[in-house]
Order: structure tokens, then sequence, then C-alpha cells
């Protein structure tokens, strides 16, 4: 077997663009891997369109060798373009080989530790801006069967915050732990945007609403940085979404700078990457929490991993998104009590529909992280992905 083509595919998904790679056989087997990297569409798909030349001809089997060469070639090795493009080259070789074999890419990542993963939430806050709209959203997700929920209640904070960001923050987590009870996990993300004295005043602040994790907290360039904050905070502490090499996270957990770790499938260099990463971290006792919040790709990307290591904690999913993303694909998913099972179809167990692309082109977005309408710009009348006994 031999890849005789590869096509990139993009779509826009309203708050980023998603971006699909597809590699074709000439035994007309097909893998499909996601390089959707918000906020740096154009500049990933040009990095696919790079490595295209070196895939030709190559026999898809050869999954760690090609990945090797790949990045031994790359010359540039480092930073989330790259390695971004990386991830979904893999996911799509794997596809193709899971297929060809007809098993699930978990099963060439070792095979699975468990039958079904825990799910937490995300987006589901989407739309909201007053703590009673905050706590209306989170019943909802509540009721669609999640028993962990994600947001950032920290809008438009950039290194420290005033009083009334502070108070403001705090009245929006109390409505939604009033709003769901003591036995929802509730997870904070503050995208790296606090100095260090104001992230362990609000870990301190907001300890009272038993949360799960606070994540990133600081910038990702100090890990030291984090460190500081994590042996001062009474929460436990989540990061590693914008770490990309195993050295980086290495670091992290030489310097105890984590409770909870969050590779980025992608992000990270692919599937076999990731575990290596998970690896890492089991030999500290330290958890895994993929990074997952984007499309339906590298939803199953992540949850194969998910699948197929010791550590795995938990597992992010968009809980609503663009009416199209269904369009975009077709998946064999099933979700259950808030866990999705294990995939059993062969490959990764997701189809990209490739005519749907194109009727939802590129648009350019701004990262809305720093003007306070980070929960407010996006999905707030999108569709449910999953629901309790969904089958996708």
């Amino acid at each position: 077997m031999k890849i005789t083509a590869q096509k990139v595919f993009v779509a826009n998904a309203s708050r980023t663009n998603f971006v699909f790679v597809k590699l074709y056989t000439d035994e007309g087997i097909e893998g499909v891997g996601e390089a959707t990297l918000e906020w740096k569409t154009k500049t990933v798909v040009a990095a696919l369109e790079e490595l295209e030349r070196v895939l030709i001809g190559r026999d898809p089997f050869a999954v760690d060798a090609i990945i090797e060469q790949l990045h031994r070639d790359s010359y540039w090795r480092t930073g989330a373009v790259f390695r971004t493009a990386l991830g979904a080259v893999e996911a799509a070789l794997l596809d193709i080989k899971g297929k060809a074999l007809g098993v699930p890419v978990f099963e060439l990542l070792g095979g699975k530790f468990r039958e079904k993963v825990a799910c937490y939430a995300n987006h589901w806050f989407f739309g909201a801006e007053t703590p009673d709209q905050y706590a209306e959203n989170a019943r909802r997700a509540v009721a669609m069967g999640y028993k962990a929920l994600k947001w950032d209640p920290f809008e438009a904070a950039d290194l420290e915050m005033d009083r009334v960001q502070r108070r403001r923050t705090i009245a929006i987590v109390e409505a939604v732990r009033d709003a769901v009870g003591p036995d929802i996990d509730l997870m904070l993300d503050v995208h790296g945007r606090l100095n260090v004295p104001t992230a362990i005043a609000m870990c301190r602040e907001l300890a009272r609403f038993d949360l799960t994790w606070i994540e990133e907290p600081t910038p990702p360039e100090s890990i030291d940085a984090l460190a500081e904050v994590r042996a001062r905070s009474p929460v436990p502490i989540a990061a590693g979404e914008r770490w990309y090499e195993p050295a980086r996270f290495l670091e992290a957990l030489n310097k105890k700078a984590v409770d909870i770790l969050q590779p980025d499938v992608s992000h990270a260099g692919g599937l076999s990457e990731t575990k290596r990463i998970a690896h890492l971290a089991h030999t500290h006792l330290i958890p895994i929490a993929p990074h997952n919040p984007v499309g339906p790709v590298m939803n199953a990307m992540t949850l194969h991993v998910a699948v197929a290591i010791p550590n795995f904690c938990v597992f992010e999913t968009v809980s609503i998104d663009v009416p199209w993303r269904k369009e975009l694909v077709r998946e064999t998913l099933q979700f259950e009590d808030g866990h999705l099972l294990a995939p059993t179809a062969p490959g990764l167990g997701v189809e990209l529909i490739e005519e749907a692309c194109a009727r939802f082109p590129y648009e350019p977005y701004d990262v809305p992280l720093f003007d306070g309408t980070i929960n407010t710009k996006g999905v707030a009348t999108g569709a449910a992905i999953f629901s309790n006994g969904g089958d996708r």
C-alpha cells in the first residue's frame, strides 16, 4: 500500500476554523486527521502542505518512521504549528492502518485500559453574561448527562484583577455551584492570564467552592511561576495545553508545577507522543486530562489516547457546537451517563464528508481573551454534541 495524495480541508466553526487533513492510498483506504489550531488556521494549513511531498509514495503502515523523518527533517522542530500538523498526519496514518487491519486505533497504541471515559463539558456557557445566565446554562449541561463542567469566569482579566472583577468572578462561580449542587465537578480555566500574586489570591478566594482544578492560572512561558502558584494554592492546578515538547512536560513534572497534566493530542505532536508524555506523568503519579475543545476528528484522536493510557482521569468534550458540525463528519460515538464508551469501529471511527467543508468557508477570528467576550463570542445557539444514550 502506498500514499497517493493528501488534501487539506477547512471549515468555519463560528469561533475558529476546523482544519482536517486526509491521506489517500492506492488501495482505496483513506485516513483523516485534524490540525485545528485556534487563530492560526492559514499557518497550520501551510505547514500541512509542506509535509505532503514527503508523504507521497510512502507506506502508511510505517507510522513511526514517517513521523520521525518529518520531525527530524523539519529542522524547526518545536512550536504549536509544526507539531499540530505532525499530529494530524500521524492520526491519518493510524486511521489508515487501523482500517486496513480492522482494529480501532487504540489497539495500535497498545490496547485499552478502560471501556469508557468520564467526560466534562466545555462550551456549555456560551452566550452567558450574568451569574443567573451561567447558572441556567449549567443546569442545562447537567441535564444533558454531564457530571463535570469547565469554563472561564475571569472575563477581561489581564495579569491583575481589581476588586470589581474579583467579586464578579466569585459571583459567577457561586451561582453555578448553587445551581448544580455539591456533586458536580467544577473546573475553572484562566487561559494563562494572571500574574503570580493575583493567581494565588484568586485560588484562595475560590477554594470555598470545592473546585476540581484551576487551569493555566499563569502564562505558559514560565513553569517556575506556575510551580509557585501550585505550591501556595488550596485548589489543584492543571496545565499543559500550550506546552508542545516532552521536555517541557518533564520540566513541569520535575518542578512539581501541576496536579493534573493536560497535553493536547494534536498540538503535542500526535497520539504516540501524547502517550509518551502520559507515561512520563505516570512515573510521577500525575493524572492526564487531555486538552480537547475543538473539532470532531480531534475528539476521536483524543478518545483513543484516553482509552489507551494508564493515568487518564477525565475527558474534555465540546457540549454544544455549530449545528453544521454534524454535517462535516460521520461519527460512531456513544455517550452514556456522563461517559463516552470506547470506540469499536476500525481506525479512528470518524469519516470526513469532504463536500460539506466547502459550504462553510474559512473566516478570520480574533483571540477573545482580553476584551471580556470570551464566553459571549461563540456558539450561543449551537447544537448539543452528546446527550444521554446518544449514538452518533
